[in-house]
């Protein structure tokens, strides 16, 4: 019995056979069951990918000791030790740099009186009515300000509450990951293909994370010290801040660049705010949208334009922490629906793969 193409047929009594079109239709309605499950469950989904990325950030900490003749649960104990020493150490910092955002903040209501007053003025210059002026500028209130940094802050101690959950999972990935070697060794008897689609992601998600947190550091600083230079206050915050957006890809820096270029208006003027957007889209725009992405292609093999709808996609299923995790996310997806099956493999040089070689002319002209 031979097959066509638009038809796949299953041996049977009936030789019942499935349209390729139903196919795909049930194939779309199993993506739409998936992604909304993920939608709903997004509370657990979201810091559990975030342990599984970290536990493969350390997982060479453990596999540096037990090459080296280690027990393996010292292994084991530094790599959690690592991952939750960063953890507290990076979100405590950022809990104590908002609050004193969030106790500040109420200094600037004068600034921001002054502000509205003139804006009013100007928009009564350019002839528009007392109503329009007044719906214009009656959502402008900074207690609400302070009222969103309150709750920004209370996110940040909720993620601390998480944390226990996060730093749960991490000890029992840290545990496995002891066995992780044998057990892949396994695997890759059995099932090559599996344990290859496997290992390319987690050497993906490590080489991501490495490129993302250089060039992270390296806009953090450059940041930092510029907007201290500037008198910008609290550069150490917008420094974290610059940090965490730069594993945002595409639009970090555009995220980054709002609240410090706010509160530059508020503290010192528009002046200010002007040299904080060009300083910040001269040195992000070049690192962030320049060199890093052309290293983060290189690392996991995604084009510009699948990052990007990555980006998008995982901040609507997870939120912000999708956002995040959306280059690691996208990376377990390709393994998982593409890397695993030899006969798909093709489809990485659409996505962002590196081409292959061309061959040698002259050694085929021999040949």
């Amino acid at each position: 019995m031979h097959t066509t193409d638009t038809v796949r047929q299953f041996p049977g009594a009936g030789g019942w056979s499935i349209p390729r079109g139903l196919v795909v239709l049930l194939s779309i309605a199993a993506v739409i069951i998936c992604v909304t499950g993920l939608k709903a469950f997004a509370g657990v989904v979201g810091p559990t990918f975030l342990a599984l990325m970290l536990t493969i950030a350390v997982q060479p900490i453990q596999t540096r000791v037990q090459q080296r003749g280690g027990p393996a649960w010292l292994g084991m104990l530094l790599a959690f030790g690592a991952v939750l020493l960063i953890l507290v150490g990076f979100g405590g910092a950022l809990a104590l740099s908002v609050a004193q955002l969030a106790s500040r903040l109420p200094q600037y209501t004068g600034s921001l009186d002054e502000l509205l007053d003139t804006v009013r003025g100007r928009l009564d210059a350019a002839g528009l009515s007392h109503d329009q002026i007044q719906k214009a500028v009656q959502g402008i209130d900074l207690g609400k300000l302070v009222g969103l940094l309150d709750n920004l802050l209370g996110g940040v101690v909720g993620v601390f509450s998480n944390l226990f959950f996060v730093a749960a999972l991490l000890l029992f990935m840290a545990v496995d990951g002891m066995s992780m070697r044998p057990r892949m060794a396994v695997v890759a008897v059995e099932r090559p293909a599996v344990a290859q689609a496997l290992g390319s992601f987690a050497a993906g998600t490590r080489k991501y994370l490495v490129v993302s947190t250089v060039f992270g550091a390296i806009v953090a600083v450059i940041d930092g010290g510029a907007l201290w230079l500037l008198g910008v206050p609290l550069p150490l915050l917008w420094a974290l801040l610059s940090f965490i957006t730069n594993y945002i890809p595409n639009i970090g820096f555009v995220i980054g660049v709002i609240p410090p270029a706010l509160l530059a208006l508020l503290d010192s003027g528009p002046v200010l705010m002007v040299w904080v957007i060009v300083v910040y889209s001269v040195i992000n725009f070049v690192i962030q949208s320049i060199i890093q992405p052309k290293f983060v292609g290189d690392a996991v093999g995604l084009g510009v334009t699948i990052t990007f709808l990555s980006l998008v996609f995982w901040a609507w299923v997870l939120g912000g922490l999708g956002a995040i995790l959306a280059i690691p996310l996208t990376l377990l997806v390709k393994a998982l629906l593409l890397d695993i099956d030899p006969s798909t493999r093709w489809a990485d040089v659409l996505i962002g793969g590196p081409l292959p070689k061309k061959r040698n002319s002259a050694a085929d002209t021999s040949t």
